[in-house]
């Protein structure tokens, strides 16, 4: 039987719930049982791949709950496929992601649906499941959310911004939020008041303020809070829960804190850009800004200081990247001249884990936060948890050797994403991704990759599970 077995030795296996020195014994893709580094249990152990991991961090894989492989943009699409953007996220320690099908205007929910599941069927090297953008709330489509449901896709975003394109007004996002509240999916929201920034773009457009650093300005944090405080007070309307994705700015923070001092059921999300990057970036020199060029946008620096609090305080619960690539050359540019056609993302899918290690060896946090963050609620909050996201007998052998020690430079010239720079450029962390397994299988082997598209699958998931 030890032919299937897999025999992880003599690290520190570090979890949201605890740290503790023991091996790891693997079979059939699962943990089978833990039990402390010389034991006699551990010692009597045998398999046919033993895995050194003195010195190491043992780590459930990361899941990333918010990326977008092939989103179609500005008349442009992300940089990364399926393909290239599950393996940057391996190479990053991130073994499951949660990306977003898109509903087009005019159409069902099923055919978005059904063309992501055709995207990323058989393109993956780890494993994944969908979250599902509402662009268009109707008698239709509401139904169709009880469907998708039971299907497994438990989740739904819908935009206060990009009017147009995305956006819903209030009286279609109340609608499903009370479907929501009805059927147990989750509500994700964009919270942006996208009609009070189109007509502030239009006025800087006017006044000839094109460059990207306008982005930021224009995208002001005050409407990022009304729009948070709106949709909270719609939830409370409707009894539904609510998840706010890519919390940037400190007023909106303060509004989510507020939610949650009340008892209601109230979740944040924030990304590694906001928490280390700022509007100097977007005012590079040149039309370097537009690299940075994302929404909700970057904000001035002092507004990561509350970020870093709501992620110590648990007031916010979830580090994702909102990895959507477009290369400077040929999709960045498209804007040259006007703001407001440069395609909105950043890549980020393959550095979320090692920025946030950074974070816990600069002392933000705790090893077992960063864990909690990026693995554990994660897998919780869209539930997939405790199949993905920790480390326990039962649980997917999504399984990270980490070095903490290693030093590496983040660039555009080793990174695996399908982008032409790196939003971290230049930038020395401490600790680096050396093996990643998945389910059990290695994808990278001492930093090498083994892994091959299709063998990601696609992972139906329960509701949220802090709402039981």
């Amino acid at each position: 039987m030890s032919s299937t077995r897999t025999l992880i030795r003599g690290g520190l296996v570090v979890t949201a719930a605890d740290e503790v020195h023991a091996d790891v014994l693997i079979e059939d893709g699962r943990v089978v049982a833990l039990a402390a580094h010389g034991s006699d249990v551990a010692a009597g152990w045998t398999a046919a791949r033993t895995l050194d991991a003195t010195d190491r961090y043992v780590l459930p894989g990361g899941v990333d709950a918010h990326t977008h492989m092939e989103l179609p943009f500005g008349g442009t699409f992300a940089s990364d496929t399926f393909e290239t953007g599950t393996r940057a996220a391996a190479w990053g320690g991130t073994t499951t992601i949660v990306d977003f099908a898109v509903q087009t205007v005019g159409q069902g929910l099923r055919e978005g649906l059904d063309a992501w599941y055709a995207k990323a069927d058989g393109n993956c090297s780890i494993d994944y499941a969908f979250h599902m953008i509402l662009s268009d709330v109707n008698e239709h489509t509401l139904k169709e959310m009880d469907w998708l449901v039971q299907e497994g896709i438990t989740s739904f975003k819908l935009f206060m911004a990009y009017p147009g394109v995305f956006y819903s007004d209030d009286g279609r996002i109340l609608r499903a939020m009370q479907r929501s509240a009805d059927n147990g999916g989750l509500i994700m929201m964009h919270a942006e008041n996208g009609i009070a920034i189109d007509v502030l773009v239009e006025q800087a457009l006017a006044r000839g303020e094109t460059d990207p650093r306008y982005h930021g300005e224009v995208r002001k944090a005050l409407l990022e809070a009304e729009a948070t405080h709106r949709a909270i007070q719609l939830a409370r309307v409707a009894g539904a829960p609510l998840y706010v994705v890519h919390v940037s700015a400190e007023e909106a923070v303060a509004e989510i804190t507020t939610a949650r001092d009340k008892g209601l059921p109230v979740f944040g999300e924030t990304c590694p850009q906001y928490l280390f990057l700022s509007t100097d970036n977007l005012a590079e020199p040149g039309f370097e800004g537009a690299k940075y060029v994302c929404s909700t946008p970057l904000r001035p620096r002092e507004h990561q200081a509350a970020l870093w609090r709501g992620l110590r305080t648990n007031d916010l619960q979830v580090v994702s990247t909102d990895h959507c690539p477009f290369c400077f050359t040929g999709q960045k540019d498209l804007g040259r001249g006007d703001f407001s056609k440069i395609p909105n993302g950043l890549p980020g899918v393959e550095n979320r884990m090692d920025l946030l290690h950074q974070a816990v060896v600069d002392g933000r946090i705790s090893r077992r936060r960063w864990i909690e963050i990026a693995c554990a609620t994660p897998a919780r909050m869209f539930g997939l948890y405790p199949q993905k996201g920790t480390i326990a007998p039962g649980a997917d052998a999504d399984i990270v050797l980490y070095d903490p020690h290693a030093s590496q430079t983040l660039s555009a010239s080793t990174h695996h994403m399908n982008v032409d720079y790196s939003a971290y450029e230049g930038r020395t962390v401490t600790g680096r991704v050396e093996t990643v397994l998945s389910r059990g299988e290695l994808v990278i082997d001492r930093r090498e990759y083994v892994g091959h598209a299709g063998h990601g699958t696609f992972v139906p998931r329960s509701t949220c599970q802090y709402l039981d």
